[in-house]
């Protein structure tokens, strides 16, 4: 029977049930209305950038959240935005769509029209839907948000954007709201902030449950905090890092604000929370003079992956695996899951939640991650990835990497063992020659599976 029909006839006892209890009995048409989802996605926060990891970073909303919430400690995105949100829309590995780094300057890439969207899916069945934040999936208003099943969207299109100019690095426009570019002032994290917090209070007296996208611009450089945030740290700290930092604490703020107006708005126990960063941190950036009209100057320390190896942009353990955590009041067990999920899962989870079937669900590629949080080990799989410059597979502890232009201190393979060498030091590919035979025929299957032009290494 579907839910929808079945939550006619079930009674109010039924009803008292814990949700989370219904999860692990697979029952889930008893819950009697749809919560509202809220996923929020930091731009380039590090494994170390959150202060459930560090305590040099002062994060106290997001702290309470991975305590009251589950952290997911084994949670993997892909190295760079524009793969990562469009891997969190589709369900599906963003090479599938040729989309294998930022979206950025004049390309006219998009994620695909034809391929069913989380938003799609979500306004489908009953929900009021909304991206509020970064975009990055299409640089003009034909190919923003509102054409991909967003009912009300307010934010950016492009990726990295000045936080007061609110113009793309080149100075494209790029700020808007529901198809329309617009003119305004503020930094873009409070803007955003207002928005959301506007967008939840209006949602509160619909009558029908809300889908919130709120995708933030911080911690992704260029930064110009304010003395408030800034004075948050000592007057030592490299000044880069003090700007990131800072940036971490608005955002973390931002975040409080947010979650305080659900709770006023007494939707907190009706409201699934999901936190993750689109990729690791950054180790530092050096603008062009053409950027921003040389406002900014370069930035020698960003994020901090450790202890992980790698940065942002790539397939190491540092440029993929980020924080991230779920929160939904009195429904999920607080505690830490350190199982292999990634953002692809999110979509296909959502849908487990609310019992119902993705249309497509046979080219989804990430599965439902709730047998989990009752402990239950979910399938192995490989898991994969693939920049311009890198293709990585993962299976069980088992984790190769091809470097597409090797050189004398780079190899063309890499391969570790992440149960007993999590830090990736040791290569063992001419060690472990027949899980590295393994492994490369893992990865020839998944990039047959990529659209053609991509096949050719």
């Amino acid at each position: 029977m579907h839910r929808r029909d079945f939550i006619k006839n079930i009674t109010t006892s039924i009803l008292s049930i814990p949700l989370f209890n219904l999860l692990s009995c697979g029952i889930r048409e008893i819950i009697h209305k749809l919560p509202n989802i809220l996923i929020i996605i930091s731009d380039d926060t590090g494994w170390n950038d959150v202060g459930f990891h560090n305590p040099e970073v002062i994060t106290p909303n997001l702290n309470k959240l991975a305590k009251e919430g589950i952290e997911l400690t084994n949670f993997y995105v892909h190295p760079l935005c524009s793969p990562t949100r469009a891997a969190l829309l589709t369900g599906i590995h963003p090479s599938r769509f040729g989309i294998l780094g930022p979206i950025a300057g004049k390309d006219k890439t998009a994620l695909p029209r034809n391929v069913i969207n989380l938003p799609a899916f979500l306004k489908n069945i009953g929900y009021n839907t909304a991206l509020i934040g970064k975009w990055h999936l299409g640089l003009s208003l034909s190919a923003g948000p509102k054409q991909y099943g967003f009912d009300y969207t307010y934010g950016y299109l492009h990726g990295q954007i000045d936080p007061y100019t609110h113009m793309y690095k080149f100075g494209d426009k790029t700020w808007h709201r529901n198809d329309k570019f617009i003119d305004e002032k503020g930094h873009v994290t409070d803007l955003l902030t207002e928005d959301a917090t506007r967008y939840i209070e209006e949602s509160s007296g619909k009558g029908k449950p809300f889908f919130l996208y709120l995708a933030y611009n911080l911690p992704h450089y260029p930064l110009n905090e304010e003395k408030k945030w800034l004075d948050y740290y000592n007057e030592e700290t490299n000044y880069s890092r003090k700007q990131f930092l800072s940036a971490m604490t608005h955002l973390d703020h931002s975040i409080g604000q947010v979650v305080n107006c659900i709770q006023k708005n007494k939707l907190l126990e009706d409201t699934i929370i999901i936190f993750l960063s689109d990729n690791g941190g950054q180790k530092g950036w050096t603008p062009s003079p053409l950027e921003y009209n040389g406002r900014y100057k370069a930035a020698d320390r960003l994020g901090d992956n450790s202890p992980y190896r790698g940065w942002k942009g790539e397939l190491y353990e540092g440029g993929i695996k980020v924080p991230s955590l779920l929160y939904w009041k009195g429904k999920f067990e607080k505690g830490k899951n350190s199982q292999l999920i990634i953002v692809e899962d999110i979509f296909p989870t959502v849908a487990a939640i609310l019992n119902e079937n993705i249309n497509n669900e046979k080219t989804i590629e990430g599965i439902d991650i709730t047998p989990s949080f009752k402990g239950h080990e979910l399938p192995e799989r490989t898991l994969y990835w693939r920049t311009k410059r890198q293709i990585a597979v993962r299976k069980g502890r088992w984790k190769l990497i091809k470097n597409l232009k090797p050189n004398e201190s780079t190899p063309e393979y890499e391969l570790f063992n992440l149960h007993d060498d999590p830090y990736e030091q040791n290569n063992l590919f001419d060690k472990e020659k027949s899980i590295a035979e393994d492994l490369i025929l893992e990865m020839q299957q998944q990039i047959i599976k990529d659209p053609p032009y991509l096949r050719n290494l």
